[in-house]
């Protein structure tokens, strides 16, 4: 049996429970005499396979404990990466081990499990934690003070593994690190599971509160407005924003806050860095604007960065980040710190590492690298712009989300058929990453649907830059065959609902523009050809979508003044889609049940029909609808127009 079976099997199932493991951190390892398999920076836990681990040569790893390095902690951590890097076996030359390596070697046993448990965290991130952890375990774990990681950390390690072998007579299995987290040690899976539950157990029977984080109730539109402003001000593509019955109680003050305000482990230094930051709650929007705004400059100019976590007093927190994906990652980092800080008052309440530890750490180069792991430049057209497509479970609407989701942009698939709509959005997650799709329930001819689903999306991503009006409905019919029911279904469908969109989309909009001035938005109506020229015995429909463009035409000379770009996208016929062909109720079964197209007797007949009306003599395609959609976004000087993509059909006079 390939011997990295084992200890894939291990790291994924501790690496799949978030409990344990946040954020793919953590590390694991198997050694026999010769070789240590250890995790290679950059890797995930949950995900890891056999090219995950890097190869390691311990005899060269031992040679490293007993050289002299430098004495001066920038040089000296230089050296020991040099020699680590070297400790690699040929194969393994474009992998970077863990930095925790060193110890993983000084265990005496196979396989060690490294991890990060917010319950043993709340011991070792206790003021009273060693305490407790003597009185818990006796001398069945070894405690280990915070100091300096890396060599420093694995020099002192290695001397109190001595002494403990000399005073029990066993090798060290169960090492607590303070402010850092748990190594355990066995020479097989079993022996790493009974360990880990009973330092879990017994801490859990210690513990005075266990925190409950469930959702609560909280002001979604000031939350909503919020997020746009923060964004705009801290120059971020994504602002998350969570809240619960947790972490409401920290944000009563700025005392209560305080045992959230500075970084528990490196863990949490390396997504959020060294502090979050609180701000006082008004409840004058502009009051908060201006205050949120003061707290960020203050913040800046102590730490010469932007804050990554912001706290509004009473409401929740916001994650500030680069991408979606990103800022879930800072608020599970958050949570998790909320979970510490709960945990250590039972063991004499929170100790947060120290100013010279957060100084060091924050200048490591191993944690900068792990921070610029899989970070590069994007240059897709339209990379992590937040944008909404209405009708997008299916269709010309799914299809537009998917060229979006190809060329960089976080969509949210807003359809009636959520179910629908989630399912397609977990497709694009696993085809375009975790974050960058989500679904929401909307119903375009309903306000309030519509005004959730805007609230959602902006506190799922922070605002909005894109927003694309596509749901529409045909309903095709002679005068004498129409009904009144099915015309003002169209028509607020077609018609109304796009004034719906444009008011509550233009609402975030407008906060964006307040805080960047410079910034431009679009809002895009997917009209039709039959909004340029009437359509035979199909007026509800062209009706809508003539009033549709006049929408427009009027909203881009209302909202110019915001950098609010408002066109319209009139596609050629899309006979490919279900919409023309569904068997029951597409349009090429409309058409000929209407007798629209005379003579015809077959939906072949209907079909070729059409395709001769147009020069280039095919329907229209998705790709030819979103290759205009990028040139509406990326354009600077145009807007209030009807761009036509009907292969020649309708030509501007």
């Amino acid at each position: 049996m390939n011997i990295l079976s084992e200890l894939i099997k291990v790291s994924n199932r501790y690496g799949a429970n978030s409990e344990l493991v946040l954020a793919g951190g953590g590390n694991t390892s198997y050694k026999n005499e010769e070789h240590l398999y250890v995790k290679g920076s950059g890797t995930t836990l949950a995900a890891i396979t056999e090219s995950g681990f890097v190869k390691m040569n311990r005899a060269k790893l031992n040679a490293m404990l007993t050289r002299e390095y430098s004495s001066d902690s920038k040089q000296r951590e230089n050296e020991v990466l040099a020699d680590l890097m070297a400790a690699r076996e040929a194969a393994e030359i474009n992998k970077r081990p863990s930095v925790e390596t060193l110890l993983h070697h000084l265990f005496k046993y196979s396989l060690v499990v490294h991890t990060h448990p917010a319950i043993v965290n709340g011991l070792t991130c206790g003021k009273n934690g060693k305490e407790e952890a003597s009185k818990l375990f006796g001398n069945r774990a070894l405690w280990i003070d915070l100091c300096e990681p890396g060599y420093i950390l694995s020099s002192v390690v290695k001397k109190a593994m001595d002494e403990y072998r000399e005073n029990n007579g066993r090798d060290a299995d169960i090492v607590l690190l303070q402010n850092h987290g748990i190594f355990v040690a066995g020479n097989s899976e079993k022996e790493i599971d009974d360990k880990y539950a009973l330092v879990i157990d017994k801490i859990k029977a210690s513990l005075k509160t266990i925190p409950s984080f469930d959702q609560t109730e909280f002001d979604r539109e000031r939350a909503a407005f919020l997020a746009p402003a923060i964004r705009m001000m801290c120059k971020a593509n994504i602002v998350s924003f969570c809240t619960n019955s947790a972490f409401i109680p920290f944000l009563k003050n700025e005392q209560a806050f305080l045992p959230l305000s500075s970084v528990y482990t490196p863990d949490h230094m390396v997504y959020y860095k060294r502090a979050p930051l609180f701000v006082k709650s008004s409840e004058n929007i502009d009051e908060q604007y201006n205050l949120i705004a003061e707290g960020i400059k203050s913040f800046e100019e102590k730490y010469s960065f932007l804050p990554q976590i912001i706290a509004i007093e009473g409401l929740g927190f916001y994650a500030i980040a680069a991408s979606k994906k990103q800022a879930d990652i800072k608020i599970s980092l958050f949570l998790d710190t909320v979970k510490i800080a709960l945990y250590t008052q039972s063991f004499g309440g929170e100790l947060f590492m120290s100013d010279y530890m957060i100084d060091f750490i924050a200048n490591w180069e191993a944690e900068s690298y792990r921070q610029g792991v899989g970070l590069s430049a994007d240059t897709k057209r339209i990379s992590e712009k937040i944008s909404i497509v209405t009708g997008a479970a299916q269709g010309f609407g799914l299809g537009l989300a998917n060229e979006m989701l190809k060329q960089g942009a976080n969509v949210i698939i807003a359809d009636l058929n959520v179910s629908l709509a989630s399912e397609n959005a977990q497709k694009f997650t696993d085809e375009f990453g975790e974050g960058y799709a989500k679904a929401l329930e909307v119903n375009v001819g309903d306000e309030e649907s519509v005004k959730n689903m805007v609230y959602d999306c902006v506190l799922m991503y922070g605002g909005l830059d894109v927003f694309v009006s596509n749901a529409g409905v045909l309903r095709a019919g002679a005068l004498e065959e129409l009904d009144l029911k099915s015309f003002e279904f169209v028509t607020k469908i077609n018609y109304t609902a796009y004034f719906i969109c444009v008011k509550y989309a233009s609402r975030i909009m407008k906060i964006q523009h307040r805080f960047n001035s410079g910034y431009t938005m679009d809002i895009i109506q997917i009209n039709s050809k039959s909004g340029l020229t009437g359509s035979n015995k199909n007026f509800a429909y062209a009706g809508g979508k003539f009033g549709g463009i006049g929408l427009t035409q009027s909203f881009a000379m209302e909202l110019v003044e915001y950098n609010i770009k408002v066109n319209s996208i009139c596609p050629g016929n899309l006979m490919s889609g279900p919409l023309w062909l569904d068997p029951e109720k597409g349009l090429f079964v409309q058409y000929l049940n209407a007798g629209k197209v005379k003579g015809a007797k077959t939906i072949e007949d209907v079909k070729k029909f059409y395709e001769a009306k147009v020069p280039m003599n095919r329907g229209c395609e998705i790709i030819d609808v979103a290759r205009a959609l990028f040139y509406v976004i990326e354009q600077q000087y145009e807007t209030g127009q009807a761009i036509p993509v009907t292969g020649g059909q309708n030509m501007l006079k």
